[in-house]
């Protein structure tokens, strides 16, 4: 995928944060239309006219991607007004930081789950077979963690919906493949901790500092033009996954606890306030 020129982009979670980058690079990348998905109306506002002028179309929907009512609401007004999008950046997420006894049945597991990883299928789900029936090159983001590939103390519920993500998502491509969809690409994004407020306290483990949030737009924007199947930044992700692999269970734990400190790094957690 070269110029977006002609094409309609939908990002959630874009009201502020990394969300709001990739609606930058969209508008910068002359999409045509450019949809933000947020729950805070106010923040979405705010984007949408920072981002006016500049060539492309800007439509804004308050929407709660925990709900799938919601989902399937705003959907219905994309589906009917811009049409399916060719670029999706399921990008919304939160973080719950505690231990597993601690967290609210409601508001910390159901809330984390249905956020950050049904929320993606859901949202997917709407889109998906116009986006087939269509034929044209598309691309779909799903952003899920390095969490999703090493368990990690404090964040059980979190890692879960990230390992959701990464075995729907890997799924996904491989289906679409199998099917003869091969215009539509599926990246699947797993960082490291970034540096973008959602994850304020963490101290990142041994050769993994936290990520630069530019940095990590670009990359991910590149590697979705591309149709790049997996991106993992920074490079430790790879080395730590591959250690996890071949290690016996009590040797990890030594690696990632006392070498890497990757079990420590959530003990300062405070998340954005």
């Amino acid at each position: 995928m070269g110029t977006l020129a002609g094409s309609t982009v939908l990002i959630t979670g874009a009201a502020m944060g990394m969300g709001r980058m990739y609606a930058d690079l969209a508008v910068r990348d002359h999409a045509s239309h450019v949809i933000l998905w947020d729950i805070n109306a106010e923040q979405l506002e705010k984007a949408a006219a920072e981002l006016s002028g500049q060539g492309s179309e800007i439509h804004t929907q308050v929407v709660d991607v925990g709900r799938l009512e919601s989902i399937e609401a705003a959907a219905s007004q994309v589906r009917s007004g811009a049409g399916a999008p060719d670029v999706l950046i399921n990008n919304a997420g939160i973080i719950r930081g505690k231990y597993f006894w601690e967290h609210d049945q409601r508001t910390d597991i159901a809330a984390t789950m249905n956020i950050n990883a049904l929320a993606l299928m859901h949202i997917t789900r709407e889109f998906l077979p116009a986006m087939i029936e269509r034929g044209r090159t598309s691309r779909i983001v799903n952003v899920a963690s390095a969490a999703g590939l090493l368990s990690n103390p404090r964040m059980s519920v979190y890692s879960s919906s990230k390992w959701a993500v990464i075995g729907w998502s890997d799924s996904l491509r491989l289906e679409l493949e199998q099917a003869g969809h091969r215009h539509i690409k599926v990246t699947t994004f797993c960082p490291s901790y970034i540096k973008t407020g959602m994850f304020e306290g963490v101290r990142g483990p041994l050769l993994t500092p936290l990520l630069e949030p530019k940095a990590v737009t670009d990359r991910v924007w590149q590697a979705m033009k591309d149709g790049q199947p997996m991106l993992m930044m920074p490079w430790t992700v790879k080395l730590s996954t591959a250690l996890r692999g071949v290690l016996p269970v009590a040797a990890w734990d030594v690696v990632a606890g006392r070498v890497f400190g990757v079990y420590k790094s959530m003990e300062h957690f405070t998340g954005r306030r």
